[in-house]
């Protein structure tokens, strides 16, 4: 992008004002500091009458800034019909703010530099987009009671986290559950985990784990997540009642910002 500029005459300004983003995140883009999203690409493209090739370009820059691991599944992801996935620890990628991608990134990061830390935040947020439109998947989420309690990035944190999983749990297309402490024991005690499905082909299974984790094709491992999220689902509180939990949560951790 930058010696495409160059051969045009265009400062970092002068790009950002055409494609209608700010001059920072273009200096970012350029300083390999940020991912640039797929809609940034496509106006590169339309400035630089490039004919898709930065379009084309975006998802694997973007694919760059994910763990190795978790690479395949970010692709299979984006053409999923239907997602749903547990957590016990933390909010969802998918549904994570800004600020609490960050806080969680840096914690189990230590060694990267901010600018790796800076790159794998962008990406986390770019691959929300796949959540909009009108070809978005179903999308559910069963969170544990303890994510609501872990004050990841502290209060102010924690109580933008909530609201957007608020605004995440009212739109058409997805559902939020929290399982509370009162089920007890329960079928995700042994980790995190995604299953996806598609319009045509097998169901396929992330395992997630503390530093990696593992797709699994085989039927037998995806049904036991199927079924363990089913069981999930039963023993979390409805929809609803997850919203009203969440709001008394948000005004808790308001009060002590």
């Amino acid at each position: 992008m930058k010696a495409a500029r160059a051969a045009t005459g265009l400062s970092q300004d002068e790009l950002a004002s055409k494609i209608a983003y700010s001059s920072s995140l273009v200096a970012m883009i350029e300083g390999l500091r940020r991912v640039p999203s797929l809609d940034f690409a496509r106006r590169v493209d339309e400035a630089f009458a490039t004919s898709g090739s930065f379009a084309r370009l975006q998802p694997l820059v973007a694919g760059e800034a994910y763990p190795s691991w978790f690479r395949e599944f970010a692709l299979l992801e984006k053409t999923a019909t239907t997602l749903r996935s547990w957590e016990s620890c933390l909010v969802p990628g998918l549904l994570q703010v800004e600020d609490y991608a960050r806080s969680v990134l840096r914690a189990a990061r230590e060694a990267d530099d901010d600018a790796a830390i800076d790159e794998a935040v962008a990406a986390r947020l770019e691959r929300q987009a796949i959540l909009d439109g009108d070809d978005a998947p179903m999308a559910w989420f069963v969170i544990d009671e303890t994510v609501l309690r872990r004050p990841v990035g502290g209060p102010r944190v924690m109580a933008g986290q909530l609201d957007r999983l608020i605004e995440a749990a009212r739109r058409p297309r997805i559902k939020v559950q929290v399982l509370p402490f009162a089920a007890g024991e329960h079928a995700g005690m042994t980790g995190a985990f995604v299953v996806a499905s598609f319009a045509t082909g097998p169901d396929v299974a992330l395992l997630e784990a503390a530093r990696g984790g593992v797709i699994a094709e085989n039927d037998g491992m995806v049904s036991e997540c199927a079924f363990s999220f089913d069981s999930l689902r039963a023993d979390a509180l409805s929809p609803q009642r997850t919203i009203t939990m969440l709001q008394g949560e948000v005004s808790k951790w308001a009060q002590q910002t």
